[in-house]
């Protein structure tokens, strides 16, 4: 008896059950990319909060009665949950593929458009070719759902702190951005007086004459934001050196992708062009 006993105690909670199975265990997710697998399914790239940058086979996703066709879409929260597939005989480690089990809308602010949509595909390029797969960043990840609305914002200067201050925390969290209150090199505190440079071979150094850069008090705000994991003073932080912040952090983005120009800037780039 005592060994039956046992037994029913260890026993899986699907036995215990008489035979059913767990429900999935659901997490927060975006959609950053997804690619046609077959006629009917979706190879998915998911932004987790617990375990980074994953990728999933959706199937059946493609086809006109899936409920997931009305929920895999960019720039909304889900709720998802996958499997963990084995690698078949000879695959090594190459079956980093995921089956989805089931993703759900997990409500939100509406979907992005316009202008929005292009920067918000920009954050999501970011992400793509910056993030390790398995890589869980929970900061990034609320720092990513916290810029999204406010890439809708009617204020241009908004928008852009937005994009600055997402920047930062993805360079930060991906151990790319150097401590902003202390010359690289030296490990000296900021100069009061002398004007700093964001370089992307040499850290914080002191501006050339004429050279783009920011005072002590500037940096030193930014790193006390990002210090404090505070999106919202990180953001305020950025509105007042808009101008000469982003093309440094746009050299230190493109010197770590190795590419000059990313897809979504070369397409807003052309859009600007059709304007004129």
């Amino acid at each position: 008896m005592r060994a039956a006993a046992s037994r029913v105690a260890g026993a899986t909670p699907q036995a215990a059950r008489g035979g059913r199975a767990a429900a999935p265990a659901l997490q927060p997710a975006y959609l950053l990319h997804r690619y046609d697998w077959s006629e009917s399914s979706l190879i998915l790239d998911l932004f987790t909060r617990e375990h980074g940058r994953v990728a999933v086979a959706a199937k059946g996703a493609k086809r006109p009665y899936s409920q997931l066709r009305a929920v895999l879409l960019p720039f909304q929260r889900l709720q998802v949950a996958y499997g963990v597939r084995r690698p078949r005989e000879g695959e090594g480690d190459g079956g980093e593929v995921q089956p989805l089990k089931t993703a759900e809308w997990a409500g939100g602010p509406a979907m992005l458009g316009g202008a929005a949509l292009l920067t918000g595909f920009y954050l999501n390029e970011l992400l793509m070719k910056l993030l390790a797969r398995q890589d869980p960043h929970p900061a990034l990840f609320d720092a990513y759902a916290h810029t999204l609305p406010a890439l809708g914002a009617s204020d241009d200067a908004r928008v852009a702190a937005a994009l600055r201050g997402f920047e930062l925390v993805l360079l930060r969290e991906i151990g790319l951005l150097p401590e902003l209150g202390r010359v690289t090199l030296t490990q000296q505190p900021l100069g009061g007086g002398v004007r700093h440079a964001l370089k992307a071979e040499s850290g914080l150094v002191a501006a050339a004459a004429g050279e783009v850069g920011l005072a002590a008090d500037d940096w030193l705000a930014l790193q006390a934001a990002l210090d404090a994991d505070d999106l919202a003073a990180l953001q305020r932080a950025c509105l007042p050196v808009l101008a000469d912040l982003k093309p440094m952090l746009r050299n230190l983005l493109h010197y770590h992708l190795a590419t000059p120009v990313l897809r979504t800037r070369q397409l807003m780039m052309d859009l600007q062009n059709l304007d004129r």
